[in-house]
């Protein structure tokens, strides 16, 4: 069985009840969620060998947060203990043209505060095939950076391959930064994994006649954005999810894949919104399962979408579903009629 590892900061997602506002809401939700922590539980619930590297305090919270992985399957073995808090994001879910709104409190946390001398990516990547970061783990701080550099150099002297989500979160760095920090790191990413606007907001490489903000995205000029950021880093694949926005409640859903030979558009769905958080870790997942199950650039890219446009049928940060599940969708059995 394949082995992956994914690396990252798990957090306690608080959220009101349905469409509350945070100005509204008398109680919250508790659940957790996070990039690379979403990657793990999809690939657990494809049956995958699926390991959460991460720092989380020992105390009940952290331990609750360790326990809602395991839950699914995950290795939570290779987890450090240490540190005081758990990371925070508040979400507000939006509803027609409100948007969905996110606010973080994470300074501090577990994670955000760890060392090189936390993690020893040798032994971490023991019999490990595949290894997977978003651009939101080296935002948390130059310190978490680093570590992803010493990954990085661990996962390549042993051959592991690389994903990487570009992630971009204004909220925790800037433009400018995350292209200085991300131009080095995806030096050692095989396969890139970015949404419309990521290449624009981390390297100024910008699809023509797309304009997200008006749910204009041109799928043909993804080609090019998809060309040079290969170009550039050498990486064996790229995979851009391709989101039109109606409202926050309807989108249209597809994404590209680019091998550095031909590109490979998935069919596009008309998805009605019940979680889109998430959203975009499911789909990396599909891809990360597909091509390590061997299937065809077509195959895959269907499958990663599916994936994805089930996940925002579902609440909370994990897609919870299965690859029969996701295949029956790819296959063209989309009618969501009850299933006896």
């Amino acid at each position: 069985m394949k082995k992956i590892v994914t690396f990252g900061e798990l957090m306690l997602r608080l959220a009101p009840e349905g469409y509350y506002r945070f100005v509204q809401a008398e109680s919250y939700g508790a659940t957790f969620g996070g990039g690379e922590a979403n990657v793990a539980v999809s690939l657990a619930n494809y049956g995958m060998d699926a390991a959460f590297v991460t720092k989380l305090p020992t105390h009940d919270i952290g331990q609750a947060a360790v326990n809602s992985l395991r839950r699914y399957g995950v290795d939570t073995s290779k987890i450090t203990r240490g540190g005081d808090r758990v990371g925070i994001y508040y979400l507000e879910k939006g509803a027609s043209q409100r948007p969905s709104k996110v606010i973080y409190d994470r300074a501090g946390s577990a994670i955000a505060t760890a060392t090189a001398a936390d993690f020893d990516w040798d032994a971490i990547f023991e019999g490990v095939d595949w290894f997977h970061f978003t651009g939101i783990t080296p935002a948390l701080g130059d310190n978490v950076a680093d570590i992803c550099v010493q990954a990085l150099k661990a996962a390549k002297a042993r051959g592991i391959t690389v994903s990487c989500d570009l992630n971009y979160r204004k909220k925790l760095w800037t433009k400018q930064k995350a292209g200085e920090v991300m131009g080095e790191l995806c030096k050692y990413v095989d396969v890139c994994i970015a949404n419309e606007e990521d290449a624009s907001d981390v390297f100024g490489i910008c699809a023509a006649n797309t304009d997200v903000t008006k749910g204009e995205v041109n799928h043909e000029g993804y080609k090019d954005v998809a060309k040079q950021l290969a170009d550039r880093f050498g990486f064996k694949y790229v995979a851009i999810t391709l989101r039109s926005s109606i409202s926050a409640n309807d989108n249209d859903w597809a994404a590209m894949l680019y091998d550095g030979k031909e590109y490979y558009f998935s069919k596009k769905y008309r998805m009605h919104i019940v979680d889109r958080v998430g959203g975009g870790d499911s789909f990396g997942a599909g891809l990360i399962y597909s091509l390590l199950s061997d299937y065809d650039a077509q195959s895959t890219i269907e499958f990663a979408v599916a994936a994805s446009c089930l996940k925002h049928s579902i609440e909370g940060d994990f897609n919870m579903v299965t690859v029969d599940e996701v295949q029956k969708l790819a296959g063209g059995d989309g009618s969501g009629r009850v299933q006896r």
